[in-house]
């Protein structure tokens, strides 16, 4: 087994950082012992790698780090430990107060961002970096080996593109006075009556389509509804109404994954996630343990509390809706950490690498771009989650030939 000794500061952080990258992505065991300047990992056979804490040892006193003066201005000027916990704990959103619209932290206020590496899994790295070096003083050294996982996610902001005559009405007007287009007013309203009478399925309806593309490359959908809320952005549909059960049956049924989605205040308030958590059970009659956020709303290290404290296993928020990217620079799962109570949790985070409008609506890319940038990033990472909303269907078209490019179009 490999002995670890770290300097005699900051060692919840430390062996935070040290259980991650050795035993979560490596799948190696280690002891822990305190007393040396830096990072010394002695192996089995007596050699040893040293690694120079370029960072901890310069903030011994606890939480000392967690100011915005303390913030690297490269990624490189950390050693692989501190770098690494950079990443995956989030702190620089804790300490960097800039905020969008949403209260969300942009991925244009970033370092990854700034310095040009969001686009990469900088922690992967790291952890090759991290192996080559120990195999190069052990060569009988085994590691843990990780398949290629795919996460399609969808989160369920909505039900229905018409839902009341209210609805339609309220976006006719805006065609008729903002728009002045009385064709596009006309269209609207021939599409609400043809699928009140049943003519034409509403267009938001495609879950069948989701679970049928999925199931054709073996994976699992994962559907995350929401169940409460008090804003605008909250409501579209109630959990417990008929058309509500009838799809978490048919999801059910077919051997899919139900989650959650909190509301828009939910993010930071552990009595309305509570209340909405239990509603949702409730509904589908199982326990609930992954979900996502709505409008990817995180607070660090809040959110991961208030999920932890509700017995959640998985979140999957940790991804940017300006950029597609590596927010946490892995989308390997992996367990967080409080940087607060400066605690390990049980909670692992599945970081949300690509969202559907994030290629289309924020940057704006053709789909050869989008097509690019997804290949890119996912021949490098074991883990690669992609959030496709079920009502966003201006870009279908590019979710099915990025499933099943050999396929012939069937939407």
């Amino acid at each position: 087994m490999i002995k670890i000794i770290i300097p005699n500061n900051n060692i919840n952080e430390r062996k935070y950082i040290l259980d991650i990258m050795l035993n979560e992505f490596l799948g190696l065991e280690y002891n822990l012992e305190i007393g040396s300047n830096n990072y010394e990992l002695e192996l089995e056979n007596k050699k040893i790698l040293t690694i120079k804490d370029t960072f901890f040892n310069n903030y011994p006193k606890e939480l000392e780090y967690l100011k915005l003066n303390n913030m690297p201005s490269k990624i490189k000027n950390l050693d692989i430990f501190a770098a690494s916990f950079f990443m995956l704990t989030r702190w620089e959103e804790y300490v960097n107060k800039n905020r969008d619209s949403h209260n969300r932290f942009p991925a244009t206020e970033s370092l990854a961002y700034k310095q040009g590496f969001l686009d990469k899994p900088i922690v992967n790295e790291y952890v090759e970096e991290l192996k080559t070096k120990l195999l190069e003083l052990d060569s009988s050294l085994e590691f843990k080996k990780k398949k290629y996982e795919l996460f399609l996610t969808h989160d369920v902001d909505e039900l229905y593109k018409w839902k009341s005559w209210k609805q339609v009405f309220r976006v006719v007007l805006g065609d008729l006075v903002k728009r002045k287009s009385l064709s596009l007013a006309f269209e609207r309203v021939e599409e609400y009556f043809l699928i009140k009478r049943d003519k034409i399925r509403d267009p938001f309806d495609t879950f069948d389509w989701l679970m049928d593309k999925s199931e054709s490359v073996g994976v699992k959908s994962r559907f995350y509804f929401m169940s409460g809320g008090l804003t605008e952005y909250d409501n579209r549909y109630k959990i417990d109404e008929l058309k509500s059960l009838e799809l978490i049956n048919k999801i059910k049924k077919r051997g899919h994954i139900i989650g959650i989605h909190p509301s828009y205040n939910a993010y930071n308030n552990q009595e309305q996630f509570k209340k909405e958590k239990d509603l949702l059970e409730k509904t589908v009659g199982k326990k609930i343990v992954e979900g996502r956020e709505h409008y990817l709303r995180f607070e660090v290290p809040m959110t991961w509390q208030v999920w932890e404290d509700n017995g959640m296993k998985v979140d999957s928020t940790c991804g940017y809706a300006d950029k597609e990217g590596f927010r946490c620079g892995t989308g390997n799962e992996f367990s967080v950490f409080n940087i607060l109570t400066r605690e390990k949790l049980k909670l692992k985070e599945r970081p949300l690498v690509v969202m559907d409008c994030s290629l289309f609506d924020y940057n704006n890319n053709s789909y050869s771009e989008a097509k690019n940038n997804i290949e890119r990033m996912q021949k490098q990472t074991k883990d690669f989650t992609m959030l496709w909303h079920n009502s966003y269907i201006k870009h279908i078209k590019f979710y099915r030939d990025y499933i099943e490019p050999s396929k012939e179009n069937d939407i």
